[in-house]
């Protein structure tokens, strides 16, 4: 049988796109692989990362609200250049838009991006736009900057590396199954009214997440720089596997140390959800997960919202959470399109 998409996975694919590519630059210092990708431009490096949204794929125009939608955009942007422990200075979008739209709808969108904008303090400086066949697309490309001895990849773990992320997990996720149970539950119904109290946290969560510019800012005030760094988009199971990958190293999570807000517990038990699967596996969070060494576990306290869930071990033993009573679970990542959406 030929080889599928599915079958590759995400990162798989990625892998075999990119793999006969090398660089023709000397100023070329990271492609893919990361969070972004480094160009050497002098006294600083230069970061860049580029996401596309899809309609019907990463949002759901029947319950996403636009200028919610653009201010997500701008985020899901930006929160790759924090990855790398740089600070976003540019951005540009590309929109594709289906006949249904008009001038006002576009003008709600841009007023997303330009909110994000003016939070994070990033130019928008261009873009592109087109005719689609199929809906809303969107493309971000941010552009951001780091000190080189600032620079951190994912590569940088090493044995015995403390293990931290920062926020709760699961909390968007669990917002956007909210989303789909009311939009199911309110099917054809004129005038439908979703019930939504007591679950606004996740609703934010999911509809507005916020970059981690707090978390960046605490680290260079503490002479913090993790050994290695990834942001949180595609749930912390596939993106610490990411992390051992480029490190070469294994890990150990502690279950009851992922935090998980208390909302996101309620809510999982109404919907018959396991909590610890939707942090796992749920996306879209856009936290940071990083490791730094052992003794530096003091500073940590010192990081808006960061907690230590574990601890790096070398790659021969993999990567597994380790359960209250001692049992050791193999961490998968979810296959291509299976993760929070």
């Amino acid at each position: 049988m030929p080889e599928t998409i599915a079958s590759l996975g995400e990162f798989g694919l990625i892998d075999r796109i990119t793999g006969n590519f090398s660089a023709k630059h000397p100023q070329t210092l990271k492609g893919a692989g990361d969070d972004a990708a480094v160009i050497d431009t002098g006294k600083s490096l230069t970061l860049i990362s580029t996401d596309l949204l899809l309609e019907g794929i990463h949002f759901d125009l029947i319950y996403t609200p636009l200028r919610h939608l653009g201010y997500k955009a701008v985020v899901v942007g930006i929160s790759d250049i924090y990855a790398m422990n740089g600070a976003p200075r540019q951005i540009t979008v590309s929109i594709g838009l289906s006949a249904r739209f008009g001038v006002e709808q576009v003008d709600e969108l841009y007023a997303g991006v330009k909110i994000a904008c003016d939070q994070y303090e990033v130019d928008l400086v261009g873009g592109d736009t087109t005719a689609s066949m199929t809906g809303l697309t969107l493309s971000v490309t941010a552009i951001g900057e780091v000190e080189k001895d600032k620079i951190v990849y994912r590569s940088g773990a090493r044995e015995n590396d403390l293990i931290c992320v920062t926020g709760d997990l699961g909390s968007a996720y669990l917002g956007l199954k909210l989303l789909d149970r009311e939009k199911r539950v309110l099917e054809g119904i004129e005038n439908p009214q979703p019930v939504f109290d007591g679950y606004e946290y996740l609703l934010q969560r999911q509809l507005k997440p916020q970059a981690q510019r707090d978390v960046i800012e605490a680290m260079r005030e503490n002479s913090l720089v993790p050994t290695a760094m990834i942001d949180l988009s595609d749930g912390l199971a596939s993106d610490l596997l990411q992390l051992c990958k480029a490190s070469k190293m294994g890990a150990r999570v502690y279950l009851e140390r992922i935090p998980i807000a208390k909302e996101s517990f309620a809510l999982a038990e109404e919907l018959h959800i396991d909590p610890v699967v939707a942090a796992l596996n749920g996306g879209d969070d856009y936290e940071l997960l990083f490791t730094v060494p052992l003794n530096k576990q003091g500073e940590i306290a010192q990081i808006p919202g960061a907690e230590i869930i574990g601890h790096i071990v070398t790659e021969g033993k993999g990567a597994a959470l380790t359960t209250p009573d001692g049992q050791e679970i193999t961490l998968t990542a979810p296959g291509f399109g299976d993760g929070g959406r």
